[in-house]
């Protein structure tokens, strides 16, 4: 596995963890999570030239894990709360 690919698959367990687990705090906000997620493709969008594959890699796992969390929250079918 390369370095590119290997990345973004880390950064997608790791943020779909983060938001989980943020999902499950007291003053969690669905919005937030939206809004975050709005700038987070404006600023993949960018394309900013001198950006590294491997930056690229890391921004792509952090959309995948917005994605897949916003989905299954509206699905109710996030993990249930672990003790």
């Amino acid at each position: 596995m390369d370095i590119a690919r290997h990345t973004e698959e880390t950064e997608y367990e790791m943020m779909l963890n983060h938001l989980i687990f943020r999902s499950r705090q007291e003053d969690f906000s669905i919005q937030e999570v939206e809004d975050e997620f709005h700038h987070l493709l404006i600023y993949q969008g960018h394309g900013w030239v001198g950006r590294s594959e491997t930056k690229e890699a890391e921004i792509q796992g952090h959309v995948y894990a917005y994605q897949i969390f916003l989905k299954r929250y509206k699905e109710g079918t996030l993990p249930l709360n672990e003790t």
